[in-house]
């Protein structure tokens, strides 16, 4: 961990969760481990994360007890973790279509907070991917019906302001209570 950079190590240095800077310094191992060099990680106005010295594209997420990153030279990228300790019932008036919101699960409670989590981690994703201010998860964002497993693919539709329409292959994987989703932009 000596090659964080000194305005990184400050920042982490002034985060007052014990748990959030646990998840920063596992970020900045996991880089260490995946470059070569000295990698400099900033964040654009949105959030959205990049490498000041890298033409990779990057997408990280965290929880209490994981850290995860996605890389990718050529395409965006985002990933998204959660913990199924979690109730995402929330999300279904937050963030599902009508259809999404017809195509849960009706009578299997855990089942049906798991296929919420996968929805959630899904648009989040995608979100982080695009990098854009103010999308509308329920309205922009469609994930395809689909039923949970222990991994599996998705396919989903951002349609933007504009109209335009953009489809999307995800992949997810639920280990450990947790639920993990990514995407590669094409």
């Amino acid at each position: 961990m000596t090659s964080i950079p000194s305005d990184e190590l400050e920042e982490i240095s002034f985060i007052k969760s014990e748990s959030l800077r646990k998840q920063k310094l596992a970020v900045r191992a996991l880089l260490e481990a995946m470059f070569e060099d000295k990698v400099y990680l900033s964040h654009h106005d949105n959030g959205k994360p990049y490498i000041e010295n890298s033409v990779t594209n990057i997408s990280i997420t965290h929880t209490e007890k994981y850290v995860a990153l996605i890389l990718n030279d050529m395409e965006d990228v985002g990933i998204d973790i959660e913990s199924l300790d979690r109730d995402f019932s929330a999300v279904e008036k937050k963030a599902l279509s009508e259809d999404e919101i017809d195509d849960l699960e009706e009578d299997d409670a855990e089942g049906r907070n798991e296929q919420l989590a996968i929805y959630w981690c899904a648009k989040e994703a995608i979100y982080k991917m695009l990098g854009q201010y103010h999308v509308d998860f329920a309205e922009q964002i469609e994930v395809e019906r689909f039923r949970p497993k222990d991994d599996g693919e998705l396919e989903a539709t951002f349609v933007d302001d504009d109209g335009f329409e953009q489809e999307f292959e995800l992949e997810y994987l639920t280990f450990d209570n947790h639920v993990l989703v990514w995407v590669v932009g094409e």
